[in-house]
């Protein structure tokens, strides 16, 4: 008796046709509108979110529905397939933000980064989640828990976006600047803080609120904490080296994408978001003083002018400006943006004179911090992926993370020019900006323009 293997059918001819004029249109769009926004010095976010909100619901179906629902069918199988890009893009991305966590930067600040993190983190949260509950269930994606929804938005008032906040004070020539450089800690404290409640509370969202699944939860994340900083750092430097050495072209970058990959499988499945997992491992690639990581500028490059504009147009094709028309809603995502706004500067404000900064320099830290951008937009996509979130509320979370990366750069010039140069940042000056300088034409800042 034999017994043949079951062959799976390949992605039909029309279903390829349509993935790839998706990708190609998206993609030309994200690259038009991410210049533009770029010449008109905004972070170029803007621009690839842009090109997919003129694609999407919010113009395209309006002005042309026919030829919106041939590009863009409202067919799940269809769509899981562009999504399956961005997914990758996202994932690739996170591992790089995590490879440039700059951990020796974080031990010298110490416990001065640790209360202005803390303050910047503790009030966003809290007045987010009050907004949550209070939020109406329109913007509660249906069979949504009200209580994780309340505490996913609170999550989402409080991270900071270290890519937009790196990028402006590099342009802005703050980088070395005290204030400057306690941003960049506080911020990098946020992330990793912000990707670990994240994940926390996307477990909560598959698996309940129950006493058990939450323990369950926090144990999951206990093992992978101390799996990534035992078993995981021997992995990561072992294979790292092992690629440099063998002298192969592309193997390191090969190495890189697989061990960000299989970490963020092994996270997922622990019930833990998955691009959590691709940070941890970028933070160990990139925090190995055995690793160059400039042999991976080639993939730096991809993922950044391919993957990561791909998955901010599809962010953007998922929102629906039009659904803001609605007054009700237009004042509640201008709460969602007060909230946002208040909640961070002041806890950024307060966390600085804690410790000791002057008013001007507690100002600038709460403008750079405020900055959401790449972050931000990421987690709202988690959001709708989840089952949190309805279009409505996922537009709102968008727009303020495109507001507030737009906000940084007058607010932080108005409150730096009021902080006295000292002698300890004109030594650092020549140092600081030079390796930044270094780094960026040698490809080794893959996310400081978003």
């Amino acid at each position: 008796m034999t017994s043949a293997t079951a062959v799976v059918a390949p992605i039909p001819n029309h279903a390829l046709m349509i993935l790839l004029l998706q990708a190609g249109v998206l993609l030309a769009a994200a690259m038009l509108l991410g210049q533009v926004a770029r010449r008109l010095g905004m972070p170029s976010i803007v621009g690839e979110l842009a090109a997919g909100v003129i694609l999407g619901p919010s113009l395209l179906t309006q002005v042309a529905p026919g030829v919106a629902h041939w590009l863009f069918p409202q067919d799940a199988a269809q769509m899981h397939l562009l999504d399956a890009l961005g997914q990758l893009g996202v994932i690739l991305l996170v591992g790089f933000t995590g490879m440039h966590v700059d951990l020796r930067l974080v031990r010298r600040q110490g416990s001065r980064a640790a209360v202005v993190s803390a303050a910047g983190l503790v009030l966003p949260l809290v007045l987010g989640v009050g907004l949550g509950f209070m939020l109406p269930g329109e913007l509660r994606a249906e069979g949504a828990d009200a209580t994780v929804f309340a505490l996913f938005v609170g999550v989402a008032m409080c991270v900071s976006a270290i890519p937009v906040i790196a990028r402006t004070l590099l342009d802005m020539k703050l980088i070395h600047r005290n204030v400057g450089q306690m941003i960049l800690v506080a911020g990098t404290i946020d992330d990793a803080v912000g990707w670990l409640l994240v994940s926390l509370i996307g477990a909560m969202a598959t698996t309940g609120l129950h006493t058990g699944e939450v323990t369950l939860a926090l144990g999951h994340m206990a093992i992978l904490l101390i799996c990534t900083l035992t078993v995981g750092r021997l992995v990561v430097r072992t294979a790292m080296r092992a690629a440099a050495r063998c002298g192969v072209p592309g193997l390191p970058v090969m190495t890189a994408v697989v061990l960000m990959l299989l970490s963020a499988a092994g996270t997922h499945a622990l019930g833990l978001e998955a691009v959590f997992g691709a940070f941890l491992c970028g933070v160990l690639i990139g925090s190995s003083k055995d690793i160059d990581t400039t042999a991976l500028s080639p993939l730096n490059t991809t993922v950044m002018a391919v993957l990561a504009p791909l998955f901010f147009a599809t962010a953007g094709l998922r929102m629906d400006l039009s659904a803001l028309a609605d007054p009700r809603i237009a004042l509640w995502g201008l709460a969602v943006f007060g909230v946002a706004v208040f909640g961070k500067f002041l806890g950024a404000f307060v966390g600085g004179l804690f410790s000791r900064m002057s008013r001007w320099e507690s100002l600038a830290l709460g403008a750079g911090m405020n900055a959401r951008g790449v972050i931000e937009v990421i987690i709202a996509m988690i959001g709708v992926r989840l089952g949190l979130l309805t279009v409505e509320m996922y537009s709102i979370v968008v727009l303020v993370a495109v507001l507030t990366s737009l906000m940084a750069p007058p607010l932080l010039r108005i409150s730096m020019n009021r902080v006295e140069h000292t002698a300890e940042e004109e030594m650092r000056k020549l140092r600081v900006l030079s390796a930044q300088d270094t780094t960026t034409s040698g490809g080794k800042d893959p996310v400081a323009h978003q």
